[in-house]
């Protein structure tokens, strides 16, 4: 969990006093503005000139308006994500009634870019879900090469960066992660969480499309809430009606402190997040007591305890988890696909489907002063 910022949490409490609604300019006159500002801010950051958006509860709604939007554009085609992608998606897409299939990942995480190809030579294909960080392993999908299919094949990309968007700002990135981040300017359609990297309390979601035009799949006639403004509002181009505007202030309010700019102070914590990360994996790496996945792409790092096979792993995973809470350091678990696993395992035995790792999200800034209380911590729950 990301506390929000202190800015964030203030602005949000103010603004309740009032209890803005951000569907009609009518109850949301300070409000709205300040949400058409915040993300017109956000689509800034990834270089996008124009933009159709707004704010949203949360990631499964912004991926959930971003599909509805491609079903319409692309009306009977197949949505198509990654195997390690975020279960929204399929889920979403059950909801809507729109074709959905899964693409196999690689070694890396990534989405696996022959088995995209097959699936697009089909025809069926009506929009690509790229994942810009899974919430599994913080593995960001080869987004350039993705671009370059879909000058060969007609699809649209939507971007789920609902985890990973805002590390388009850190700098100490790896270079293919960092060009994946750069080719943002170039999808249909994008959704970053605010609540997640971007300081902000639950919930606060954004969608992004890049077509203007695509506006008209949201028209609607609602004239008992428009009164006073010809101008735009927000309720017009949101599946969701009543929005609260106590999120669009918090989140204004902490741009206005901390700007979504590379060289900031935003930008820096983020990178200390990042910086964490790498140095978590490079101590497991060192040590033999260890097995590591791969290297984190973000500030996801995840691993397992040495063993003989998959499922005594799996259960010493699950006992380092356990311990660990006992001494409040707070890990997670992620089952994950033996036949993903990298060569450095190529001596464990295979007896399971899949293998429970230890799943860690050094998020917080402060995670990079605390990394040897960490190691510490995670070193004890292991001998337990």
């Amino acid at each position: 969990l990301k506390p929000p910022h202190p800015v964030a949490q203030l602005a949000y409490t103010l603004a309740t006093f009032v209890n803005p609604n951000n569907h009609a300019l009518d109850g949301s006159k300070a409000s709205s503005p300040m949400e058409k500002e915040a993300v017109t801010h956000i689509a800034q950051m990834f270089r996008w000139s124009q933009h159709l958006g707004h704010l949203t509860s949360g990631g499964t709604v912004a991926n959930m308006e971003a599909l509805w939007i491609a079903s319409k554009e692309k009306p009977g085609k197949k949505v198509v994500a990654q195997e390690l992608a975020h279960y929204t998606h399929e889920r979403i897409t059950g909801v809507l009634g729109i074709p959905f299939e899964k693409v196999a990942a690689d070694k890396l995480g990534k989405m696996d870019l022959a088995d995209l190809e097959a699936k697009l030579k089909t025809g069926e294909v009506g929009t690509v879900v790229v994942t810009m960080g899974t919430t599994g392993l913080g593995a960001v999908d080869s987004l350039p090469e993705i671009v370059d299919l879909q000058k060969k094949y007609d699809f649209r990309i939507h971007a789920d960066a609902a985890y990973g968007g805002y590390f388009r700002l850190a700098e100490n990135l790896a270079e293919d992660t960092k060009v994946a981040f750069q080719a943002l300017d170039q999808v249909d359609s994008l959704v970053i969480d605010p609540h997640k990297h971007g300081l902000q309390p639950y919930g606060c979601g954004c969608v992004l499309f890049r077509n203007l035009e695509e506006g008209k799949h949201y028209s609607h006639d609602s004239p008992y809430t428009y009164f006073t403004s010809d101008e735009l509002h927000l309720g017009e181009i949101s599946l969701e009606c009543s929005r609260a505007g106590a999120a669009a202030v918090a989140l204004w309010a902490t741009q206005q402190h901390l700007p979504n700019t590379p060289e900031g102070e935003f930008a820096a914590m983020l990178g200390k997040c990042r910086q964490a990360a790498t140095s978590l994996y490079s101590k497991l790496e060192e040590s033999p007591e260890w097995l590591t996945l791969i290297e984190p792409e973000l500030d996801i790092v995840n691993f397992a305890p040495s063993g003989k096979n998959t499922q005594e792993i799996s259960d010493m995973s699950q006992q380092v988890f356990t311990e660990a809470a006992k001494n409040d350091l707070h890990l997670a678990l992620l089952k994950y696909p033996v036949k993903l696993l990298p060569e450095s395992w190529s001596r464990v035995e295979v007896n399971s489907e899949t293998v429970t790792l230890v799943r860690t999200c050094l998020m917080k800034p402060e995670h990079l002063d605390w990394l040897e209380e960490i190691w510490l911590r995670l070193e004890s729950a292991k001998s337990k």
